[in-house]
């Protein structure tokens, strides 16, 4: 079976192919035989009761410095696809929202991965709410005296935007720190969303891990350890990668939150567990099955593409 797939991504020419989890997806899909083409968010319009593209057939090599070729650039209707794969990266503004949106008018008949609805719905620092027994003591708040509540409270706190990304803006502001108000005045002045407030663990000093979740069951998981002196383990900001199993405790968060994922078609899912504690629940644009592949053998990608495969058949 051959299917037609559109990669809604960000420019494909400048990623990492070591690392980027989209060209890993995109890859597997060519080497089953699947046809791909490439277009960036901002070429995403509705016109007149189509969904169209402009962007690129392209072809994958894993060769750095080469590894895409573009044919010419056409108009596509996105309803003539099979799959389409929503995977830019954040931020989590009005932008990405709108293009759930419009993708939301060709799903299902065209599958949209992860289901645009929920995607728009699940945003990762807010789903883990559902799921309280799971998570370390967390507040969502704009007013500051709330969150000097809390502070006040847990003494060793993460403050972070609510919709950010990489490790982009986390704090951590210990029992002695005096910026808690400076800090609340740079974000308001940056947008009026609410902040996240969490208790700081100190276990992130062994390791933030990733747990990757296909259809809602763990395939695997990546350490990511922070360089010393820092707080943030993300690998965007220097956090190291590193093999490790999945714990118990890994696969019962992963039982409780599984059927949610699956229910409401997040596909393709990673979560970060300090600790014994859920701390987000990735379903924008997941990272992390390159350097699953590398060390334990497990090829991500390729589980991916037998559930769409069966969902498409």
């Amino acid at each position: 079976m051959s299917l037609k797939v559109a990669l809604q991504m960000d420019p494909i020419g400048s990623v990492n192919i070591d690392a980027d989890s989209t060209f890993r997806i995109a890859f597997e899909a060519q080497v089953r035989g699947h046809s791909l083409f490439f277009y960036t968010p901002d070429k995403l319009a509705y016109r007149e009761g189509r969904v169209v593209a402009r962007g690129y057939a392209i072809e994958l090599r894993r060769e750095k410095g080469n590894h895409v070729s573009y044919g010419d650039e056409i108009e596509v209707d996105l309803a003539d696809f099979d799959v389409v794969w929503l995977r830019q990266d954040p931020p989590f503004d009005m932008g990405y929202i709108t293009t759930t949106h419009i993708l939301d008018m060709i799903h299902p008949k065209t599958l949209v991965v992860n289901d645009p609805f929920w995607v728009r719905n699940f945003p990762e620092k807010l789903l883990v709410l559902r799921f309280p027994d799971l998570t370390p003591p967390t507040l969502i708040a704009r007013d500051l005296a709330m969150i000097r509540e809390f502070k006040a409270e847990h003494g060793d706190i993460i403050l972070k935007p609510l919709y950010g990304n990489g490790g982009a803006g986390v704090f951590r502001l210990g029992p002695d720190d005096r910026n808690l108000s400076s800090l609340h005045e740079l974000f308001s002045g940056i947008n009026r969303e609410p902040l996240i407030a969490q208790k700081f663990l100190p276990a992130v000093s062994k390791g933030d891990k990733r747990v990757i979740l296909v259809n809602g069951e763990p395939v695997g998981a990546i350490n990511r350890v922070p360089q010393p002196g820092e707080t943030r383990s993300n690998m965007h900001v220097g956090g190291r990668a590193e093999k490790v199993e999945l714990t118990a405790r890994d696969r019962e968060i992963c039982e409780r939150i599984g059927p949610t994922l699956r229910d409401n078609g997040q596909v393709f899912v990673g979560i970060d567990v300090i600790g014994d504690w859920l701390t987000e629940i990735n379903v924008t644009s997941p990272t992390g099955i390159q350097e699953l592949e590398r060390f334990d053998g497990t090829n991500t990608a390729a589980k991916i593409w037998e559930v769409l495969e069966a969902k498409r058949a």
